[in-house]
């Protein structure tokens, strides 16, 4: 038995059809399902149960016995939110009382940390956790993620194997429902579908151009297959990054979606928000040094087979994975 929580959202959804693929199909699933746009996610997955996340406790206490591995994968991932309560209780101590449940039955966990941690990226990308005490995350999304981050590691009990992933700029189906929160990739093929034309945030910083803004772009493909690697691995617990480990432009990006639509490019660009002008992030780029030493060797997608292989089979009819 596998619990994946955050099962109907974006990652969640795609762990649940990676896992069926491999041959799992006893998979409990914990979300909120009372949200009617998320439901597509999980139509076709093969699991045992869906359980609301506020029984998720109870339901360990009553079948700890049967459960093999936890995905922590939900949370309030807004990082436009601002109210700290919300993210205190969704992702700090419902995360807290995860972790609490599998160090009281032996359970190993894989929980979903964030990118985010690292703030304008002032002591770099690295997984070490040395570091995590003086991260200064932009929103409190990524306060929230660092403050468990930072909690996880000081604690005297621990689940015998966890691993904590950075996630960065993740991309791929079952965003569908993700609003504002989607992919720029996402945005673009809308975008250009209406009008032909996508535009991207000028550049404020004088050292990159506009649209030279750069992140790691990750396909929820290779994410997935990570997890399942670290449910059979079950050693070397932290913190690990979870990128390509190679930075490109949001033109890149943009061009990539353009080519796999065969449509001519045509890029505007508009400027950054005032709003969010002083906390934009120009460069993102895992070291993902860390996990290939403990054994992690395929490869990851480049980023114009990923958006290929998205925009192709997947946002031309909104089909999910």
């Amino acid at each position: 038995m596998i619990i994946i929580t955050g099962a109907a959202g974006f990652i969640g959804s795609c762990l649940c059809a990676y896992l069926n693929q491999q041959g799992y199909n006893d998979i409990i699933l914990v979300d909120d399902f009372s949200h009617p746009e998320k439901a597509p996610n999980l139509v076709g997955k093969k699991f045992s149960q869906q359980i609301h996340r506020d029984n998720l406790f109870q339901f360990i206490d009553e079948n700890q016995r049967f459960i093999q591995f936890v995905f922590h994968l939900g949370a309030r991932t807004d990082t436009t939110e601002f109210n700290m309560e919300i993210f205190d209780r969704l992702n700090v101590n419902y995360s807290k009382d995860v972790w609490k449940k599998c160090v009281q039955y032996g359970l190993p966990l894989v929980y979903a940390s964030s990118a985010a941690t690292y703030g304008l990226g002032e002591l770099g990308y690295n997984d070490t956790h040395e570091i995590v005490d003086d991260l200064k995350p932009l929103n409190p999304y990524g306060i929230s993620k660092n403050d468990f981050d930072s909690w996880a590691l000081k604690q005297d009990e621990a689940p015998y194997f966890w691993a904590g992933l950075k996630f960065f700029n993740v991309y791929g189906p079952n965003e569908y429902h993700k609003g504002r929160m989607a992919s720029v990739i996402f945005h673009a093929f809308n975008q250009i579908s209406k009008t032909g034309k996508m535009n991207l945030f000028r550049s404020h910083n004088p050292e990159f151009t506009d649209g030279g803004q750069m992140r790691d772009f990750v396909y929820v493909k290779d994410l997935v297959q990570v997890c399942e690697f670290l449910m059979q691995h079950r050693k070397d617990s932290g913190l690990y990054n979870l990128g390509t480990g190679k930075a490109r432009t949001f033109k890149d990006l943009v061009s990539a979606t353009f080519s796999a639509m065969r449509q001519e490019e045509n890029i505007g660009f508009i400027d950054t928000p005032i709003d969010i002008r002083d906390k934009y992030q120009y460069f993102t780029q895992a070291n993902m040094q860390k996990l290939r030493s403990i054994g992690y060797s395929k490869p990851f997608y480049e980023l114009e087979a990923g958006v290929a292989d998205y925009v192709k089979n997947y946002l031309f009819t909104t089909i999910y994975f």
